[in-house]
């Protein structure tokens, strides 16, 4: 991955790394996310650059924590989408698989999220260890 290429490794149609300005950037500038998996991509890119606002700013406020700590010392490697659900004419699942290195030891984060959408912007809400 290059220096502008998005941290969740979204591709152009031609399999070329979209720029992060072009994909995560403006989410995290504060644009509506137009799906659920959009808003799960733009949340991986928020963990690989340390953007904790954003992460609890797109976290329900029903499940939302007081505040959020992250592995200063994770090594993010990669995302991939398993699939991505629309659930209901507001919700949506997304099963997806994080790749992070933390002390040496390599991590394989497997879920389905689940994503609602109020007043026009999508949240994550929790999720399921697969």
């Amino acid at each position: 991955m290059n220096k502008t290429s998005c941290p969740c490794g979204r591709t152009t149609a031609k399999g070329q790394p979209l720029a992060f300005d072009a994909c995560c950037g403006p989410c995290h500038a504060g644009q509506a996310a137009p799906d659920a998996e959009s808003l799960m991509r733009s949340r991986y890119s928020a963990f690989v650059r340390g953007d904790v606002p954003y992460l609890l700013a797109t976290w329900h406020a029903a499940k939302r924590p007081a505040s959020l700590e992250l592995e200063a010392a994770a090594q993010w490697l990669g995302l991939q989408i398993k699939q991505h659900r629309v659930t209901g004419e507001h919700t949506a699942e997304v099963e997806f698989v994080a790749r992070f290195r933390v002390g040496g030891k390599a991590v394989r984060q497997h879920e389905r999220s689940r994503f609602v959408r109020e007043d026009g912007r999508w949240f994550y809400v929790d999720g399921d260890v697969l």
